[in-house]
């Protein structure tokens, strides 16, 4: 398979998640994207086209506590910062939106960590 193939099948299957999933001021989307060497995590209100606030590995605590960003130990650890930043500005409710990406690995450990950190989905 080559690398133009498995990154359009992600863009087809993000095309198709997009069409259910949004995100509001009330529950916002928590949309993630993952590169070989980082991982990012924003929070999304659709409604009025704004990123409310965002994670990535390498923010300041995240790449302290993990220098390296591309394992499920710093997928996990973003995932905990954006629960606390998230709980911080009273959003406790949010609809996850993996972006295409297989629900495994560094997705689900973001997803962990954000659950553990006290957000619902």
């Amino acid at each position: 398979m080559e690398r133009r193939d498995k990154i359009a099948g992600r863009l087809k299957r993000k095309r198709r998640i997009r069409k259910k999933v949004s995100g509001t001021a009330e529950r916002p989307r928590l949309c993630v994207y993952k590169s070989l060497q980082n991982i990012y995590a924003q929070l999304v209100d659709d409604d009025a086209g704004r990123v409310i606030t965002g994670v990535s590995s390498l923010t300041a605590e995240v790449k302290a506590a993990t220098p390296y960003g591309g394992n499920a130990g710093s997928a996990k650890k973003v995932g905990e910062a954006m629960a606390k930043k998230a709980l911080a500005l009273g959003v406790k409710e949010i609809i996850f939106d993996r972006n295409g990406f297989k629900y495994h690995g560094r997705i689900k450990a973001l997803a962990d960590g954000a659950r553990e950190g006290g957000l619902i989905f």
